[in-house]
């Protein structure tokens, strides 16, 4: 049962006897017959049928049977301030009334690109004074690429434009974004990545810090950088760029020791830091942004998603002064921009969405309170028989299902990977009501940041009982 101060508003409850009128099997007929999903498997979930989702409210979600659902990964690590937020809306239809729409090419302006611009500033780490806008983070890391390069060729280095990141990093789906990712299998289709990106190993001490402490390995890490840097001539680099915390490839928490060595290769070699926070912004780790958790200085942040916590989609770059003071003191046109850049709709609602995270203090509330209760709730699952590790930070979380666990936890005996083992949980998670990403074996989540301490122990409950579950099946097939 929902104790009663979680239980569904009365509007939700009657939009919820609409949705179950819905025809669940013509919806999904008709999405086989004409949309084709993103990071989609299309023939396999043609055979299937796609989940059909027809109401948020709060950190939950309800399909179109009727069933409610935690939304452990906030949609898609965005839905910060949680569903239903009327204000948002508010906002948005009251900008369309006034202004739907105008470019900001040409001279030109609107009011809500400006207040956001400004906002972005005050709340963002000192050396940024500039926003650039976009319409995603995918977009707002091939304006990076493109602007790192323009800077050292304003600068006379014009050699200067290879880019450094990692195996397995996140950094979008366009050309661009997709080369400066580090995933094999978007580098497999398309011929990527493009020409002067190359990438290093990832901080991920449960695969590779074996023998080491935390503290050796994120050092070692960080070196990897350096190594890259003298191996390509340092007059080649143009950037490093990363995610503080990577999010698609799994929540890969770096050791406290790694980032502080990276800020200090980036100054030694006199290349840019690029810290891509389309994840990690607007309060995800408890703090306005990820850069001042783990004390660097990066010369251009991207961020996207939790700045409007996804209701209109929007994103950009933080520039910082280094590299704004060139491009505009040395730069003529810059040739770079979209249609959408500055939506004047999508600004309204990020400047709503922001109103709410400070006047309600969530960024605060998970620093000091909801961050800290999950960190110990989700910990106590690395008891759990099929749990190797499990680690937190804020409100993002990961735990590994190993075959058989040991000590050190680099030690454990992993389920072969064609047994897609990740995907077996994830079925039992959707199926009692909770929404948690697997990325192999690593089962992922970040809820809304309004998620209480009691909804809290709902999802660790839950997770709970999933893993009971998931082995129960392993151990019918015979794999454990």
């Amino acid at each position: 049962m929902v104790p009663n101060s979680l239980a569904p508003s009365a509007a939700v409850l009657a939009s919820l006897d609409q949705a179950r009128a819905f025809d669940t099997k013509a919806i999904q007929k008709l999405d086989s017959a004409h949309y084709l999903h993103p990071f989609t498997d299309f023939k396999a979930l043609n055979e299937t049928g796609a989940r059909v989702m027809v109401k948020g409210d709060g950190i939950y979600l309800w399909d179109s049977e009727g069933k409610r659902i935690i939304d452990g990964m906030s949609g898609l690590w965005c839905v910060n301030v949680g569903y239903g937020r009327t204000s948002i809306s508010e906002a948005v239809y009251r900008q369309m009334e006034t202004l739907p729409f105008y470019n900001s090419l040409f001279n030109t302006t609107n009011l809500p690109a400006v207040q956001l611009a400004a906002k972005l500033v005050e709340i963002s780490p000192p050396q940024f004074n500039h926003v650039f806008f976009t319409g995603s983070g995918s977009e707002g890391n091939d304006t990076n690429l493109r602007m790192v390069r323009r800077y050292w060729d304003l600068l006379g280095y014009k050699e200067r434009h290879v880019v450094i990141s990692r195996h397995n990093a996140y950094h979008g789906s366009t050309v661009a974004g997709a080369s400066l990712g580090g995933m094999g299998g978007m580098h497999a289709q398309g011929g990527l990545p493009i020409p002067g990106i190359v990438h290093i190993g990832q901080p991920n001490y449960f695969e590779a810090g074996r023998g080491k402490s935390e503290e050796q390995f994120g050092l070692e890490a960080a070196g990897w950088l350096e190594a890259k840097i003298i191996e390509l001539g340092p007059e080649k680099v143009a950037a490093f760029i990363g995610e503080p915390i990577q999010g698609a490839g799994g929540v890969i928490i770096p050791p406290a020791s790694y980032w502080p060595e990276i800020q200090r290769i980036c100054d030694k070699y006199g290349i840019l830091l690029i810290a891509d926070e389309v994840i990690c912004a607007f309060g995800r780790i408890g703090k306005w942004f990820a850069s001042d958790l783990f004390h660097i200085q990066p010369d251009l942040i991207t961020f996207a998603k939790g700045v409007t916590s996804g209701y209109v989609p929007l994103g950009g770059v933080l520039v910082g002064d280094r590299v704004a003071d060139v491009l505009i003191e040395k730069g003529g046109e810059f040739h770079h921009g979209f249609t959408y850049s500055g939506h004047p709709v999508a600004c309204a609602a990020a400047l709503e969405n922001i109103r709410i995270l400070q006047e309600e203090k969530l960024v605060e509330q998970v620093h000091v309170e909801t961050g800290p209760y999950l960190k110990q709730q989700f910990s106590a699952l690395a008891q759990h028989p099929l749990v190797g590790f499990a680690d937190t930070c804020g409100l993002m979380a990961g735990l590994n299902l190993v075959r058989e666990k040991a000590d050190p936890v680099q030690d454990c005996v992993l389920f072969d990977v064609e047994k897609n083992v990740g995907m077996i949980c994830r079925g039992y998670m959707f199926g009692n009501g909770l929404i948690m990403r697997a990325v192999g074996e690593r089962m992922i989540i970040a809820p809304p940041l309004t998620i209480t301490k009691a909804q809290i122990d709902d999802m660790i409950g839950l997770i709970w009982l999933c893993l009971d579950q998931t082995m129960a099946d392993l151990q019918g097939r015979g794999w454990i």
